[in-house]
């Protein structure tokens, strides 16, 4: 499909109707309106209710653009954040009007919001396959559950990691004795560095950090047999499954590892919650992560005894509305696993040899295109900064990418030799959305940007000539 199939075109602005049943959200509406830019028949591409796929709030969210058209927006950043879905929004609206401080209140919200939040414990465990002892511990985001366990590892255990890593599961580990490894070529390669590093070990406790899904690349690291491998050597490890939690089953005992962490924000649900799953011995000894109420057990006058479990690490008020809202998604990606994983195969095949046959347009790959993805294509276009061509995406076709080195510098700079653009495809991509990011990127090497664009240190490209009043009010 084409882009002038996609659009709604406005070629006389004054013959425009303003209706309310556009379907938009209503904080896009009043910017496209101001304009003058949302005509009568504007309405959303079908959703994919018929295919089994869980809804966001970005399947009716209309978007103008620099051509004086609204397209339905087209959302290729799942990840850096995916949009709530729709069960979640309705979760935590539930929550919200009977939300209290969970434990130890006798009132009636606070006995329902304790009795959601430790039932979200539950959830959360049972979507990564936690085992009957391990705890579920809710923390803010991965960087947060990978913060959490770097403070309860046993003093001198030599943490491993690679290069290739997310800055998050590479600097977690801050005072602690750390081994880095190179970017691997390939899958046997990733294998035989951990092997090489671990043969070569003296330290009694060792951790291997390993990532589930390339931040940068969306590849699937062989996360089983390298968990093997630490395993022959005596070695725990931990999985940063915030790339791949939201788009392939985890499950810890499958996998053979000993840790998982995960963001909320990058599955579906609201920023601000995370967890960390597990084995309990090392948590259990550690000094608690946040020395406050509810991680206390008793106080006396010269010593304190600190509760164990993840209360443990989870003092003060805990954010309750955000556990029970990771819950709820964890509950729906479960149900929809094989919809979901089948909707996005499709979507990352047609988007990978689209671009991929555009003059030009270089892929990004580490372990190799034959490896397993969760819908990421990164990529480079000559003779185009990476930031402007996102600009641009976004400006003139309503297309949302992420560009730049995605906390993942090292990578970057050795692979891929500065910065990209990255596509990750969700729950809230379509077939359409697809093709129109294909014939946007084709259209942009072949002709360039349709408006001129300036660069400003520090704020990026932004067109001068740009009609649109984008600023909007306080929601509040």
């Amino acid at each position: 499909m084409s882009v002038a199939t996609e659009v709604t075109e406005v070629t006389d602005v004054s013959e425009v109707t303003r209706s309310t049943e556009t379907g938009l959200d209503p904080v896009v509406e009043t910017a496209a309106r101001r304009l003058h830019l949302v005509p009568d028949d504007f309405t959303p591409p079908p959703a994919l209710q018929h295919q089994g796929i869980p809804l966001t709030a970005h399947h009716e969210l209309g978007v103008p653009t620099v051509h004086r058209t609204v397209v339905d927006f087209a959302n290729f950043d799942h990840g850096a954040t995916s949009p709530a879905l729709r069960t979640v929004e309705q979760t935590v609206a539930a929550v919200q009007r009977v939300s209290g401080s969970v434990h130890r209140g006798a009132g009636h919200t606070s006995r329902q919001t304790t009795q959601w939040f430790e039932a979200a414990r539950k959830e959360v465990g049972a979507f990564v396959g936690a085992r009957e002892d391990d705890y579920v511990v809710f923390t803010r985001n991965t960087t947060d559950a990978l913060r959490l366990l770097a403070n309860a590892l046993p003093r001198r255990t030599q943490v491993f990691t690679w290069d290739s890593a997310h800055h998050a599961a590479q600097f977690a580990w801050a005072g602690r004795s750390i081994h880095r490894l190179p970017i691997p070529a390939s899958t046997q390669d990733a294998l035989d560095l951990l092997t090489q590093a671990l043969e070569s070990s003296t330290a009694e406790s060792k951790l291997v950090v390993i990532t589930g899904a390339c931040n940068v690349t969306g590849e699937v690291w062989p996360v089983a047999e390298l968990a093997s491998i630490a395993t022959e050597f005596g070695a725990r490890t931990v999985l940063d499954a915030a790339q791949l939690a939201p788009h392939h089953p985890v499950d810890i005992d499958e996998l053979g590892v000993d840790y998982v962490a995960l963001s909320g924000h990058k599955t579906y649900a609201p920023y601000g919650a995370g967890a960390l799953v597990g084995r309990g011995d090392w948590l259990d000894e550690a000094n608690p992560y946040l020395p406050a109420g509810g991680a206390t057990r008793a106080v006396g006058t010269r010593a304190v005894e600190w509760n164990v479990g993840p209360a443990r690490h989870e003092g003060g008020t805990p954010n309750a509305v955000g556990a029970i809202a990771l819950a709820s998604a964890c509950s729906t990606l479960r149900k929809h696993h094989d919809a979901i994983a089948a909707h996005e195969a499709v979507l990352h095949e047609r988007l990978r040899s689209g671009l991929a046959a555009i003059p030009g347009v270089r892929l990004v790959s580490v372990l190799g295109p034959e490896r397993p993805n969760v819908g990421v294509v990164t990529f480079t276009v000559d003779g185009f900064d990476c930031s402007l061509v996102s600009q641009v995406l976004s400006d003139e076709h309503g297309i949302a990418v992420r560009d730049g080195k995605f906390c993942a510098h090292r990578l970057c700079d050795q692979v891929v030799g500065g910065c990209a653009v990255r596509a990750s495809i969700g729950l809230a991509t379509q077939p359409h959305h697809v093709e129109r990011l294909i014939d946007a990127v084709r259209r942009l090497v072949e002709q360039g940007p349709t408006l001129e664009y300036v660069h400003t240190p520090g704020e990026g490209w932004s067109a001068p000539s740009d009609p649109r009043d984008l600023a909007e009010p306080l929601p509040w």
